[in-house]
Order: C-alpha cells, then structure tokens, then sequence
C-alpha cells in the first residue's frame, strides 16, 4: 500500500496540541552501564569506531599539550586541525576522553581506562607546568587576542569546551578524581578572565551572529551548567549564565525564530546549554527557549531526515556558498549543494531531542529521533571502516567525501562520540514505566525493578521486533512501544503470542500495562509501504522512504523524474530476497538502496519532478 507523507500545516497544529497533553513528569534514559547492544550491524558500527579510538596514539594526542606547557615531547605531531599551527589544537583530544569514558562506562574497556587514565595525568602535569589553572594546546595569547579584537583567532573557548567537556565525562563516567580537580581549575581560569572585563566587552566577545564566527564559543555553557549539576557550586551556575547571551534566548523564549543566517553547530549548542539550565534551575523560559527553537530547526530548516545546515542566505542572491549555517525558514529547495547537513549540527541534534523526550514521553520526539537516527546519523559513517563524513549531502549526483585519518576536523571528533553511544537513548524509564523508542538489538537492565528486557530484531529490514521479559519475579509496570509516524493500521501487537487489542495510531505510544513474568514475550510487527514526503517550497523536489528508511537513488546524474506522487509511489517495487528497490520513471530502471547502506557510489536523495515536454 502506498501514501503521500507532506508537509502540512494542520499536521503541525496537531503536534502542537499533542506537546500541550504530554505529561510533564521527566523520565531517565538509562545509563550507559545499564544497556549492551546486542550482535547486528549497529553493533558492528559501534566496534568499528572502538577499533579507531585504540589505534590512536595517546602521545600524539598529547604532544600539543606539552609543547604548550614547555613539556619535552618526542611524538609525531597530529595533521589538519590538531597541527601546531591549527587554533584548535586540543579540541579532538577533548572528543577522544569523552568517547573513550563512554566505552569505559558501557563496556569496561580496559585498554581505554588505562589510557585516559595516562592522559589525565599527563595533563594534570601540564597544567601544573601552565601555573595550575590554565589548561590547552594553544597558548593564553589566543584569549588575549579575542578580547582585544573579538575575533581574528579562531574559537577558543570552543577548544576549551571541548576539554572540559572530555575532562567531566572522565570523572562522571570512570570516577577519575584527578580529572575532575583540572576541570575545576580549568573553569576558575576562565571566572577569572572574566571577572576582568565590564559587561559590553563580554557581549562583544560572544556575539557569534556573523558568517562563521572565529569567537565560536562551543558548548561553554552547556559544559559549565553539566559542571554545576555536578558540583552544585552557584559560581559556576553564574559562570555559566554569562555564556547564555540575550540576544539569542530571549527571541527564542519569545518564539521568534531568528535562525536565519546563523553558524549552525555554533548555536545549536548554545541550546543545548538552555536545556541543561532548565534541567538545573526549572527556569520555564529556558525550556520555552528549547521547544521553541525545536519547532524551528525541525519544523522549518531541516531536510527529510532532519539534519539541517547549509549555504548561507545573502542579501543579494537566496543562497551563498558559504554552508554550514542555516537559511530561511521553509526555503530548502534551493540549497541543495555538496557542502549541506553537517554532522556536528546532527549530533547535537539528537542530543537536544532526547532531552525534549525526557521532559515530556511525546512520542513527537521520540519519531523524530529514530527517523534522524537511522537516516542522518548512520549514513555520515562509511560502514566498511570508521571514517565519517562532514557533510551529507542530498541533492544529486553526490558523493559521500569521508575524512581522512589525519583530518582531526570537528565532525572526526562529535563522530567518534555519536558512535560510541549508540547504546544510548534506546530505552527510557521512570517509576512505573518503560519506553522503547528504538528496535535494535540490545538488553537493558532495570536494576530497579529486577527487570531485564531483551529485543531481537533486525530492523529496519526486517519490519518488526521481538522483546523478552525476565524478572525476578511478577512486577507491574507500563511497557510503552514506540508507532512512529510512518506506521500504518496493519501494525500488529503480540503478547505471549495472542493480538492485543489497540488502536494502531501512528506517532503515539502502545501502553501495555500488566503484572509481567518472567519468560514474558511481546512482539511488534510492521507493514511497510512507501512514501515520500516533499520540500516545504517545493512540492515537486520529493524523497522517498520505505517504512522508516530514507531511499537513495544510485546515479551519476541529476535527478529528474516525470509523472504525478501517486503514479512514483505506485511505480516503485521491492527487489525480492533482498532489501533494494526498483523504479522506473520516463524510461529509466533505477536502483534505490538504504541511505545508510551507501559508501562511495554516486547518489541522490531528493529529486525534482518535471512534466513539461
């Protein structure tokens, strides 16, 4: 069965409503301790990632720092942004601990504890060698500059959130005091920076609205309100709220949506930094600020898959080449360049997205989750090794560019982290109870309840998930089993094997509430179709999907296609016995594969529908 997926405006006054009803009450991802993913392919992602993080070289990650520090260093210095001459030197070494202490939590990773452990120490010397407060492979003259030209050298506080964010995650994550006591001294070192400068120059440091800003400040208030739920010390609470500027929350809390011509990753942070604030303080106008500029970025600046990021509107021409920013509202069609979607903006994304999940269970999120999950988040990595890419782009012909080993660009670092956690965010919990919001292989231990739940699966190829109870013994709770948007009234429910009763509706949650035993079984079993879903400016530029899978077109030539929605809905066929596709259109047989599947054909996602002779 076939149907149309569009953009429209009463869809939207739906999900508006639907926010309005969900409970307010916040619920728990589980930690990283607490799921293990199961052999699959996911699996087979996360090990290919692993096996990068223990081939590179901890003294190379390190040499920087000493030099810096007017340590002695005999390693290979790094390439392309850790080079000595790079402004963010460092920034990857920070990525690196944050992606290793999650492996360490999730999986014990011996080699990996030993190493961050050995870098920890490392750098605990050079801060020691810095004057015991100061800590980066760049030199302090980088600051001076920025607050003297509020720019021409390049982000530094970026770089230094990037290290006090590795820095915490080693602490909250393995327990490593040590780390913890840099960061703290890390985060006096920039209290003090600022305790000197009045008011208007600190506005004039972090006001980041132009192209690309070089004073990109990063995550710094997201790092130093994680810092404050951890210390509960209202210095860094006011540390913090100094890199909340105004100027971007307040049109924000007043839903205003100001996107346009904005740095995309250097702001997407920022709100993310929101969120950990009203997560810290309940301050109601930060969550306004975070739902709002949810709405926004995926409502009105994503594409299909809801990434979003690209060239950078002018007010001489609609698009620039500049990309990585985002353009304006419901004007996508036309941005479809190479350098579009980059991996970074997805990363912070989905970060945002199960935040706005564990406020509210709206099942709006957790749909939109997996459909980013599968179809921006997988594809940016080559499934053949561990490269990852900058950008993805979805216009036609493209190519995938992969990053090199030596690169060390900001997407080589939110992508060893995005791969390191693909355990996370599966299952969430409160209580009384349980939410499963992806279907991968996996196990997760409700230690709570003396509950272990098991799904096998091999979705999305194949249309449906089998979920196993072990209890210790019978205990009452809600199992709430994601209907994601694509999900037809075909979709079937089965406990113990018998139908159970409920009506399918798609972005919604299946709550089943029993007393469950042990050896309990649920199964949840999907009928796929295609669909396709349209630019918001431009009906005719389409993207096709099959149940919860973005299709790709293997082709060398731009895309154009001839006949009505309908008609390419009705055209397209499933190759038998294996998981590609078939249309024919104006008379050529195209092949079309998984997104996610693609390495290094040329491709195309969106195409354009052309009917004039």
């Amino acid at each position: 069965m076939n149907r149309i997926n569009l953009f429209l405006p009463l869809l939207l006054i739906a999900l508006l409503f639907t926010f309005q009803a969900v409970s307010q009450t916040p619920i728990f991802s589980f930690s990283k301790d607490e799921v293990k993913l199961n052999p699959s392919w996911i699996k087979q992602r996360e090990t290919l990632n692993k096996t990068y993080l223990h081939q590179l070289d901890p003294e190379r990650l390190l040499h920087n720092f000493r030099v810096n520090a007017g340590l002695p260093s005999s390693a290979k210095p790094l390439e392309g942004w850790e080079s000595p001459d790079c402004g963010l030197r460092g920034h990857f070494t920070g990525h690196y601990l944050s992606a290793c202490a999650v492996l360490i939590k999730s999986e014990g990773d011996s080699l990996l504890k030993k190493r961050t452990s050995y870098m920890i120490d490392v750098l605990d010397e050079c801060q020691q060698k810095l004057g015991g407060k100061y800590l980066s492979a760049f030199p302090e003259s980088d600051f001076d500059i920025l607050e003297e030209k509020y720019g021409e050298v390049w982000a530094p506080y970026y770089t230094f959130h990037k290290i006090m964010q590795g820095l915490l995650d080693v602490y909250t994550l393995t327990g490593n005091k040590k780390s913890y006591q840099i960061l703290l001294n890390m985060a006096d070192y920039v209290a003090q920076r600022m305790s000197k400068l009045p008011a208007e120059e600190i506005e004039k440091i972090l006001f980041s609205a132009g192209a690309n800003p070089t004073n990109e400040a990063g995550g710094m208030n997201e790092v130093l309100h994680n810092l404050y739920a951890v210390s509960k010390d209202e210095k860094h609470l006011k540390l913090a709220e100094l890199f909340d500027r105004k100027w971007f929350y307040q049109p924000l809390m007043e839903g205003k949506d100001i996107l346009s011509g904005l740095h995309s990753n250097t702001h997407i942070v920022l709100v993310n930094g929101f969120a950990r604030r009203y997560e810290n303080t309940g301050e109601p106008q930060f969550r306004d600020a975070v739902v709002n500029f949810w709405e926004m970025l995926l409502n009105h600046h994503a594409y299909v898959n809801g990434s979003s990021s690209g060239p950078r509107p002018v007010s001489t021409t609609p698009t620039s080449r500049i990309a990585e920013h985002w353009g304006h509202a419901d004007h996508l069609s036309a941005t479809l360049t190479g350098e579009i979607a980059e991996s970074c903006v997805t990363h912070n994304t989905q970060k945002l997205t199960a935040s706005l999940f564990s406020w509210t269970a709206a099942p709006e999120y957790a749909d939109s989750y997996l459909n980013t999950f599968y179809n921006a988040v997988l594809p940016i990595q080559n499934s053949k090794n561990e490269q990852v890419v900058y950008h993805l782009p979805l216009g036609s012909p493209r190519t995938k560019i992969y990053l090199k080993e030596n690169d060390f660009k900001c997407c080589n670092g939110s992508g060893i982290e995005a791969f390191a956690q693909l355990n996370s965010n599966i299952y969430f919990h409160d209580k009384n109870n349980l939410w499963v919001n992806l279907f991968i292989p996996s196990e997760v231990n409700w230690k709570e309840k003396g509950i272990t739940l098991e799904q096998r699966t091999n979705f999305p190829e194949e249309p449906k998930t089998q979920i196993s109870i072990s209890a210790e013994k019978p205990t009452q709770f809600a199992l709430n089993l994601l209907i994601p948007s694509w999900a037809n009234s075909k979709t079937e429910v089965l406990v113990n094997g018998k139908p159970f009763k409920t009506k399918i509706k798609p972005v919604s949650f299946v709550t089943i509430d029993r007393e469950w035993k042990d050896g309990d079984q649920v199964e949840l079993i999907f009928l796929y179709d295609f669909h396709l879903k349209t630019m918001p400016d431009n009906n005719n530029v389409i993207a096709l999907y099959y149940g919860p899978v973005l299709l790709a077109f293997e082709t060398s030539k731009e895309l154009i296609l001839k006949s009505s929605h309908e008609e390419i809905l009705q055209s397209l066929s499933k190759q038998h016995n294996e998981f590609s596709f078939r249309l024919k259109n104006n008379g050529i047989d195209y092949k079309l594969v998984p997104f996610y599947q693609l390495t290094n054909e040329s491709y195309g996602v969106y195409a354009t529908i052309r009917n004039e002779y």
